[in-house]
């Protein structure tokens, strides 16, 4: 279900979109095509909002893989929200809970053949956007908050 727009009627700014999507890889395109225009509306840019929308699909992937374990398990719960200059995207799931501080450190300078296929997301996340914020399963779900600042 797709929650209407709401707005700050005195600022005429959208403030918070939501919708859950089923954890399945094929919804990766649909989260993004829900939250690209609202990010764009707030005022990114191009290669800002790719950037957003890169590490959304990121934590979505991981969220299908190591929360769920497999497709089709649980659903992603999304929501965007713009409070200028601070955008803010929160992801919520009911999968395995996991430690940010037990993912390695990935080695970005050894050579493409002797780099491992995986554990570059968190990584990413935490390169593109300016806060990452983890909560693990504490009865209400999993919840990663992404915030960006729009810079002008």
């Amino acid at each position: 279900m797709i929650r209407p727009l709401l707005w700050d009627i005195s600022k005429e700014r959208m403030k918070q979109i939501s919708q859950s999507f089923p954890g399945r890889y094929v919804q990766l395109r649909n989260i993004c095509d829900f939250i690209k225009p609202f990010v764009e509306e707030s005022g990114f840019s191009e290669n800002e909002t790719y950037e957003i929308l890169m590490a959304v699909d990121e934590a979505c992937s991981n969220i299908i893989e190591h929360a769920y374990g497999a497709e089709g398990i649980g659903d992603i719960d999304c929501s965007c929200s713009f409070e200028p200059p601070i955008l803010t995207v929160l992801l919520r799931d009911n999968g395995k809970s996991f430690s940010p501080r037990d993912i390695p450190k990935p080695n970005i300078k050894a050579s493409l053949k002797n780099r491992k296929n995986h554990g570059l997301g968190f990584f990413i996340m935490q390169k593109i956007m300016d806060e990452v914020q983890y909560s693990p399963n504490m009865g209400n779900g999993n919840q990663l908050i992404l915030r960006k600042t729009l810079e002008k």
